[in-house]
């Protein structure tokens, strides 16, 4: 059985203000052609299809006829589940619709396993999807204290009771998966993350894992990672686009999982090509070093937090024009250098025999030094360095 792991794709979510809609559009157009191309079995998706309860029309739509092509005509099973930016009944909504499909939606946390035949392999998945935990989707009051550490205590234990249940739900003759939206203690976090509740008392340690499971599909974390405390392999298939300057130079990717009952699942990291890289500039030497870095087509598409030295506020018409020149500057943020800042850029970038003719001009009133006084002073010079490297 070949499974494709993904998760987190954030439909709807915006940069400062920007649409994403079209990359993400090209990232779904490039998963349809993955698993057509790798022979895929059966998608799961692990939670934060959208990026808000209430996401816009067009994500709305861009997801139904994503899975609807995903599922290709029922003859590859989907599975999704909710995550915390998901509003479980909403995405549960069309259920019954998409069952006829052969995709399954997963709204609320339940304790009973999906068993789902694979016609292409002729195996039988057995998955213990387990949807955004939250207190108010579990229906319980985990502790009746104000206190982060016990919280973290009881909502560990109670995520393991789950999947103990559904743990004894696997067999010998199918192939034993765990799916969730989770943030498991010791993941690496990535800023566009730190709206929702990563870790706090929401947090459940890689022991609460079902251990009949031969892999984990896990959701929540932008950047893709193994949960190396787990007993199995657990990991987390990070975002199809990169949504904070964070993840700059993250590699995304979807993840692929050939497994058979009774059998170590092999896991394989499948790089994405979609979508405009993040990238960030720093132009120590003001707006013309940023001219000639579009110039040469330096991070050409991408999305830009430029930080520019500048010894003056910028213009409005200067960053108009820069707006102008390419449309991908997020962030211009001016670092403002003070005189004594400004003269110490200048020097280290000034060569020595410059700096000598300045200062000979300073001490003379205006009078220059000749060729023959600048070579003696860089012969000196020399001397000095040898001396120095012979100490």
């Amino acid at each position: 059985m070949r499974i494709l792991h993904t998760a987190d794709w954030h439909l709807g979510r915006t940069l400062e203000g920007r649409s994403r809609l079209r990359e993400q559009e090209q990232f779904l157009d490039e998963l349809v052609s993955i698993v057509e191309e790798e022979k895929i079995d059966a998608v799961l998706m692990a939670g934060d299809v959208f990026d808000s309860v209430n996401p816009p029309a067009a994500a709305e739509q861009l997801f139904y006829e994503g899975i609807a092509r995903l599922s290709n005509g029922g003859r590859r099973p989907v599975v999704v589940i909710a995550g915390n930016h998901d509003h479980p009944d909403r995405l549960a909504a069309a259920s019954r619709l998409a069952a006829s499909h052969s995709i399954t939606l997963l709204g609320l946390p339940t304790m009973r396993g999906q068993e789902i035949y694979i016609p292409t392999c002729g195996e039988t998945l057995l998955l213990a999807a387990l949807p955004y935990p939250s207190e108010s989707r579990l229906a319980q009051l985990l502790a009746a204290e104000n206190d982060e550490k016990l919280l973290r205590k009881k909502y560990d234990e109670k995520v393991k009771e789950i999947f103990t249940v559904m743990n004894q739900q696997f067999r010998h003759d199918t192939v034993n998966i765990a799916m969730s939206h989770l943030y498991v203690a010791g993941g690496e976090p990535s800023d566009s993350e730190r709206p929702i509740e990563v870790g706090g008392a929401y947090t459940v340690s890689a022991h609460c894992f079902p251990d009949q499971a031969q892999y984990v599909a896990l959701g929540h974390l932008h950047r893709p990672q193994n949960v190396k405390q787990a007993a199995m392999p657990a990991r987390y298939s990070g975002s199809p686009l990169a949504y904070s300057f964070s993840e700059v130079g993250y590699t995304k990717s979807v993840t692929i999982v050939d497994v058979h009952p009774q059998k170590e699942a092999n896991v394989s990291e499948l790089p994405l090509s979609c979508g405009r890289p993040l990238a960030k500039w720093k132009a120590t030497e003001g707006l013309a070093q940023v001219y000639r870095w579009l110039e040469e087509g330096k991070d050409r598409n991408a999305w830009i937090d430029l930080e520019i030295y500048v010894e003056h506020s910028l213009t409005l018409e200067e960053i108009h024009r820069l707006r102008k020149s390419y449309d991908g500057f997020i962030y211009i943020r001016p670092h403002f250098l003070t005189k004594q800042q400004a003269v110490q850029e200048e020097r280290e970038h000034t060569p020595i025999e410059v700096l000598f003719q300045r200062f000979y001009e300073k001490q003379t009133g205006g009078a220059k030094p000749t060729e023959e006084l600048v070579r003696m002073f860089l012969e000196l010079l020399a001397d000095e360095d040898e001396d120095g490297d012979e100490a």
